[in-house]
């Protein structure tokens, strides 16, 4: 294992270590969007700072008129876990072995360095550049997701100022940078389903009514189903079953409730009150005394064609030589809160295998390579 000094590295990787060392987890910023700031202001962005209850958001513009080329991104990162099972302490950001190890180096601090050195690279060999380039960068994307981009996106709507373009940074990639895009994700659509029954000694149980052994057969019925085939763009849509709870704790006691939550990932060929249609029709069959409460995290989107895509398809291939996957698949992104407006949305970022985990890491060459894809995705659109 060696570690590497900072004399020789690029401005993308020095500026995802300064990132990462603000310890912005979620909602907190810790000052990450301040950085990000001033370095767009010294190229000529305008920035309209907007916060919504205890999270930090900006929305900044260089140029007057055109199409806008929108990056987009979080600054909030997951909690640690216990620090002392890292390798290294998790905001330090130390280079080990060609990679950057911290929370956030994946998800995605790094990306949000490419993203500021590309445009800064881009504006310096094209200062008259045509259209607009813009950042929207939250500060509440891990957390509830209210305060954040859908936010600021209701914001864009009422200025009339939504982009026709939105790169987002998530960290799409499967095995290098560049291999996957996602051009799309799956809906998900939750549900705390609470079915009653009539609590009674387990001695007895003629005198009560197990609401367990209700359920069992429905979800049963439930998780066989088939909702639909999918098509080519996602995969069919999945049921999962993510807590069951009953019961007071003793042996001894029929339980007179059950809550179960389940969650849906759903693909365009299926919307939330067809879902949601068919899961009561099921529940109705087994004459269960329940009530089901819905949350619908997100529609599916989905970018198929465009401009976006194939300058991103195009800018991959310059620079890493790879013929890029377009997918749909992972959980949700804020993606969700932008494409229903007609925005183009795509997402392309480092390696995810790390994120979330100890020992989240990303790779120097990937970075710089993101950063050399994002400045050619600009020039293919903006030049």
């Amino acid at each position: 294992m060696s570690q590497q000094s900072s004399s020789n590295l690029s401005a993308t990787v020095q500026l995802t270590q300064e990132l990462i060392r603000r310890r912005s987890v979620t909602p907190d910023d810790c000052g990450c969007q301040q950085v990000m700031i001033e370095r767009l202001t010294a190229i000529g962005f305008h920035i309209e700072q907007l916060r919504f209850g205890d999270v930090d958001n900006f929305w900044a513009v260089r140029g007057d008129s055109g199409p806008t080329l929108c990056f987009a991104g979080h600054t909030d990162v997951v909690p640690t876990g216990p620090e002392e099972n890292w390798q290294q302490p998790p905001f330090d950001a130390t280079i080990i072995d060609g990679h950057i190890v911290g929370r956030g180096a994946a998800d995605m601090k790094g990306s949000l360095a490419a993203m500021i050195v590309a445009v800064e690279q881009f504006v310096g060999e094209h200062p008259q550049h045509n259209g607009r380039i813009a950042f929207l960068i939250t500060s509440d994307e891990e957390g509830i997701a209210v305060n954040g981009t859908v936010k600021v996106v209701e914001w864009l709507r009422q200025q009339n100022q939504l982009p026709e373009w939105c790169l987002i940074g998530e960290p799409s990639s499967t095995n290098q940078c560049g291999d996957t895009v996602k051009n799309g994700r799956r809906g998900s659509l939750g549900c705390t389903l609470t079915v009653r029954g009539q609590q009674g000694h387990v001695a007895y149980p003629h005198l009560a009514d197990n609401p367990v052994h209700r359920a069992v057969p429905a979800l049963t019925a439930l998780s066989s189903e088939v909702w639909d085939n999918g098509n080519a763009f996602f995969p069919a849509t999945s049921f999962q079953i993510s807590n069951i709870q009953a019961g007071t704790g003793a042996t001894n006691v029929i339980p007179g409730e059950l809550e179960v939550e389940f969650n849906f990932r759903f693909s365009t060929e299926l919307t939330e009150q067809q879902i949601i249609q068919r899961t009561e029709q099921i529940l109705d069959q087994y004459k269960l005394d329940y009530s089901a409460d819905w949350n619908l995290s997100g529609h599916p989107f989905l970018t198929a064609e465009g401009e976006l895509v194939s300058a991103t398809v195009t800018s991959i291939a310059e620079v890493t030589g790879l013929d890029t996957e377009l997918s749909t698949a992972g959980g949700t992104s804020d993606g969700r809160f932008i494409a229903p407006f007609g925005v183009q949305v795509v997402e392309l970022g480092p390696v995810n295998a790390s994120i979330h985990k100890i020992d989240e890491n990303t790779s120097i060459e990937g970075l710089n390579q993101l950063t050399l894809i994002y400045q050619a995705v600009l020039t293919q659109l903006l030049q």
